[in-house]
């Protein structure tokens, strides 16, 4: 049931999808390199666009077909790799990595704990040490959608360091930047 409701937001517009790539995303890359990308739930690939345009080879992921087929049609044209995947089954995909940069704009909060688990040590897998991953995450709120911090955190430890955190606006909200540590 919950694949049909995310699914058909994609029919129309959903009201997450402004068209218009993060300021984070857009402040962290500015003064970096170009290297690989992953968008972690990428819906319709604003942010996979904005960044295939500014030379990163560029792939997303999304479990609905829907959003992926918008989001190869926004991406047009460019050199991108998008798929329909779980984001949970990161460790058993074939994708274009190693990774420079994710970025996780609202998809970790919605998952499971036991989902949790395994997005994190899929993107450890992923990631290159030394990588940056950029997550926006709802915080708790009165028992309503979202994560403390110190779940969040811990989560990606020890294969990932918190470097900065900061406050969302609007819902209680936060964006999380990790460093992915060296191999152990």
């Amino acid at each position: 049931m919950r694949r049909f409701v995310y699914s058909a937001w994609y029919l129309f517009k959903p009201p997450w999808d402004t068209g218009i790539p993060a300021p984070e995303l857009v402040r962290a890359v500015a003064p970096r390199p170009a290297g690989r990308a992953l968008d972690l739930g990428c819906g319709t690939g604003t942010n996979v666009r904005y960044l295939a345009e500014h030379g990163w080879q560029a792939a997303g992921l999304d479990f609905a077909p829907g959003a992926i087929a918008r989001a190869r049609r926004r991406c047009a044209g460019l050199r991108v790799t998008l798929l329909v995947a779980d984001v949970t089954q990161l460790k058993s995909l074939d994708l274009p990595g190693p990774f420079d940069l994710a970025l996780d704009m609202g998809c970790f909060h919605s998952l499971a704990e036991a989902g949790r688990r395994g997005y994190a040590a899929g993107l450890e897998r992923w990631m290159r040490p030394g990588g940056i991953f950029m997550l926006y995450a709802w915080l708790a709120d009165d028992g309503r959608t979202g994560l403390p911090r110190q779940t969040v955190v811990a989560a990606f430890e020890p294969g990932f360091r918190l470097t900065d955190f900061e406050l969302g606006q609007g819902r209680p909200s936060a964006w999380y930047y990790f460093e992915r540590a060296a191999d152990r």
